[in-house]
């Protein structure tokens, strides 16, 4: 099994995260994101402001599973502020999760949003689109 130290000596500027809020979440989202299914994702701006790496367009990710293995590495490859109320279903298919409709990503974003403690029809999200640079 290949370690995050031996991915970063190939991608030396790469960030090691997973997505979701869970163990069992992290895994089903790697686990979309390696078959190519999920190639975009999303967070609250409010969020991504605490955060002490900032995103930019070309930069390179780890994505682990739930056990913190690295499953991925992925390119970042578009990055735009939208509003909830504003993801289209184009975006909410990218997401890859559920149905790939925009009434599931509406109400499984709701409920991620609201346990992450701020939900609002008008929050601005991180919306991010990216593509799977190899398969670990």
């Amino acid at each position: 099994m290949v370690t995050v130290e031996e991915i970063k000596a190939k991608y030396p500027d790469a960030d090691a995260w997973q997505m979701g809020d869970s163990p069992e979440l992290a895994s089903e989202l790697a686990d979309l994101i390696k078959k190519g299914t999920k190639t975009a994702s999303c967070g609250s701006f409010a969020s991504f402001q605490q955060e002490d790496s900032a995103l930019r367009i070309g930069s390179y990710n780890i994505i682990l599973d739930g056990q913190n293995v690295p499953v991925c590495v992925v390119r970042l490859v578009s990055l735009r502020l939208v509003c909830f109320c504003d993801v289209t279903e184009v975006f909410a298919r990218k997401e890859g999760e559920g149905d790939l409709s925009l009434q599931y990503w509406r109400k499984e974003h709701r409920r991620f949003f609201t346990r992450e403690g701020f939900f609002s029809e008008d929050m601005e999200l991180i919306a991010e689109e990216f593509e799977v640079v190899e398969v670990l």
